[in-house]
């Protein structure tokens, strides 16, 4: 069962600006390293799973950039995605960018477009894969999907679910019970057990849920809604 664990304040000031910067999580005031470079201002960015020095970002224009954390280097240019970003977990082979309806499969050592994934019928607003990186969910006002990985255009959609008017705008794959999918909504949380297709929601803010992350570790789901609070949950 859901619980509230501990709720915290967020303050936030949303400035879209064309650098992006790495702080230390030990000195919330020292920032490691600023990126400069995007033409346009940078809409979302992630951090590979298991190269600690790679981070990749992209802009409103569709631009991609691979940045070294260590010397502040851009890696490689390359178009692809103009909405939000995310590498595959634990592999990161592919990464996933996601624009309008569409979300494209990239190869991370290459750049070469693997699968182009398609059904949504409004712009994507949250794309996130499952620990393993052997599922992908993506999230629009109009479904959520979840997607199988798979080779060459194996890429089959395993999973469906109609938002039925619902604001849907986060998703995020629970930490502890890989069948099920936590989406963040307008108030609440929908937690979808995808093995037995069936939703409960759950109360949790006074705005929209805009976004959602994990910890493998604890267990712990955390929710950051409009409403300028940020949740922990199990």
């Amino acid at each position: 069962m859901f619980v509230l664990v501990q709720p915290y304040l967020a303050w936030q000031h949303l400035l879209l600006t064309k650098l992006s910067r790495v702080w230390d999580a030990d000195n919330p005031g020292y920032s490691l390293r600023t990126f400069m470079g995007h033409s346009t201002a940078v809409i979302s960015l992630d951090f590979h799973p298991n190269k600690d020095d790679l981070i990749c970002s992209c802009d409103w224009d569709g631009g991609i950039r691979y940045w070294s954390i260590n010397n502040g280097s851009c890696s490689r240019v390359f178009r692809g995605g103009t909405a939000l970003l995310r590498f595959q977990s634990h592999l990161g082979r592919y990464l996933a960018a996601a624009t309008d309806n569409v979300v494209s499969i990239l190869d991370v050592e290459t750049q070469e477009c693997r699968q182009t994934l398609q059904g949504h019928a409004k712009s994507i607003s949250s794309v996130c894969w499952d620990s393993t990186g052997e599922f992908l969910a993506s999230v629009s006002e109009d479904s959520v999907r979840v997607w199988a990985v798979g080779s060459g255009s194996e890429w089959d959609c395993v999973h469906e679910l109609s938002c039925n008017g619902n604001k849907v705008h986060s998703c995020v794959f629970h930490p502890t019970y890989p069948s099920l999918l936590v989406i963040g909504c307008y108030q609440t949380l929908e937690l979808w057990n995808m093995a037995e297709n069936k939703t409960m929601a759950l109360p949790a803010h006074d705005g929209l849920i805009a976004a959602l992350a994990v910890s493998n570790l604890t267990g712990l789901v955390a929710s950051a809604s409009h409403d300028k609070t940020v949740k922990l949950w199990r």
